[in-house]
């Protein structure tokens, strides 16, 4: 174990990409034990990629370039303004909302920080917000939306530890709620220190808008709906995303839609075929863990410790936070659950409520200082110095840690809804 270990710890030292790390690591350790196959290597590695729930990772990401390339996450920006651009600092929520949008659906909330920065950004300024308010409000927002379903860090926190997907998409409804709520006070608060100019309220326009934009409302309406009826399986409702979106960009897009269709199907593929070698790196990693004993021994020290769950809780959200300053959500998932979800199972702690606090740190990570991923992506593509983009984020940061202490202190903010959605279904 001393050789696995340390074999990992020297590879992520010379800044190798996670899933090599992972692989390199176990076939150092395979390799040198006389007990193990090398063809082990090839089993656990394909054998980790078979389970069928996965296959939502490539639908949602495909649904997601989709949704970009026939502009319906545009009108969901225009629909959100119109709605809520009126209000003393509605644009800047507006902006918040079009960014968990299109971080939910990418999978990434940095891409969507350096998205939204070319997007949104230039039209804050053009109303009168200040940079650092207008680049803190770009680089928080993406980390809504890696809690908010299709989540595809949820998606592979059910995977990984066999929790079901619906539950996890549903848990997060709330606390994302959560989040938006007090991120929008964060700005109704500074529209009226700063007397941010509004815009004026125009029932036409937030018509018209409704009627551009109906065609990407109904589809979150169609996923959820059919999830929460048990119409679709989370891999169901993925292909019907891409289904769905498939046939709006034929029907209205037309020619220009069909030539960029090879485009965004290897972007796609680009992105899921990264990830699926991490997955596929963890799957080896896993293989020789469990066949060391290393969740029974990792439990029985935790154990010995005589920690309570609320104590193994404060014990790993600091690393959860650490980590996630420097790490994609999609790799500190694969790299930590497997070896802490043991140990909290036998504490006791319920694993959805679990998942929700350990995105939930991950949310607080992107954007924590010095050097929080989105802060860097927002920096770059704003033009905007570092310290003023951490001045806008910090009040964020603060009001979503409090989002987080709620839900650890209160499970029931996690727990509730799919609770009730099962007694209603069953």
């Amino acid at each position: 174990m001393v050789l696995l270990v340390s074999s990992l710890m020297i590879f992520l030292a010379l800044a190798l990409p996670i899933g090599i790390a992972l692989a390199g690591a176990s076939l150092i350790f395979i390799f040198t034990d006389p007990m193990m196959s090398e063809g082990t290597v090839f089993r656990s590695f394909f054998n980790f990629l078979s389970k069928y729930t996965l296959m939502a990772i490539p639908f949602f990401i495909f649904a997601g370039f989709l949704m970009e390339r026939t502009g319906l996450i545009a009108k969901l920006f225009r629909f959100s303004d119109a709605l809520i651009g009126w209000v003393p600092g509605g644009y800047g929520f507006a902006t918040l909302v079009a960014a968990v949008i299109f971080g939910a659906i990418s999978g990434s909330s940095t891409a969507m920080a350096a998205a939204m920065g070319v997007i949104a950004y230039p039209e804050m300024i053009k109303r009168g917000y200040p940079r650092w308010l207008a680049a803190g409000v770009i680089a928080s927002g993406g980390g809504i939306a890696i809690l908010i379903p299709p989540s595809i860090l949820l998606i592979l926190f059910g995977v990984l530890t066999e929790t079901s997907i619906v539950d996890l998409f549903f848990a997060g409804v709330v606390p994302g709620l959560l989040l938006a709520v007090s991120d929008a006070i964060v700005l109704i608060f500074f529209a009226w220190y700063l007397k941010l100019p509004s815009g004026t309220f125009d029932l036409g326009l937030i018509g018209s808008a409704t009627k551009e934009a109906w065609p990407a409302l109904l589809m979150p309406v169609i996923l959820l709906g059919g999830l929460y009826g048990g119409i679709f399986t989370p891999t169901e409702a993925g292909a019907a995303a891409c289904g769905y979106a498939l046939v709006y960009g034929v029907l209205v897009k037309r020619g220009e839609f069909l030539r960029d269709l090879l485009m965004v199907t290897l972007r796609s593929l680009n992105l899921t075929a990264v990830i699926f070698f991490l997955l596929g790196a963890v799957g080896v990693f896993q293989f020789v863990l469990a066949n060391k004993g290393w969740a029974q021994h990792l439990t029985q020290w935790v154990i010995a410790l005589d920690l309570s769950a609320m104590g193994f809780l404060l014990v790993l959200l600091p690393i959860l936070l650490f980590l996630s300053m420097f790490l994609s959500g999609i790799a500190i998932v694969v790299l930590t659950v497997p070896v802490f979800f043991p140990v909290a199972m036998s504490l006791g702690i319920d694993p959805v409520w679990l998942a929700i606090i350990t995105v939930l740190a991950m949310e607080m990570g992107v954007v924590i200082p010095p050097v929080g991923l989105n802060l860097f992506a927002v920096a770059g593509t704003t033009g905007v110095p570092l310290p003023e983009v951490i001045k806008g984020a910090l009040p964020f940061l603060f009001t979503d840690g409090w989002v987080l202490i709620l839900v650890m202190i209160f499970p029931i903010l996690a727990l509730w809804l799919p609770s009730m959605l099962v007694k209603s279904v069953f």
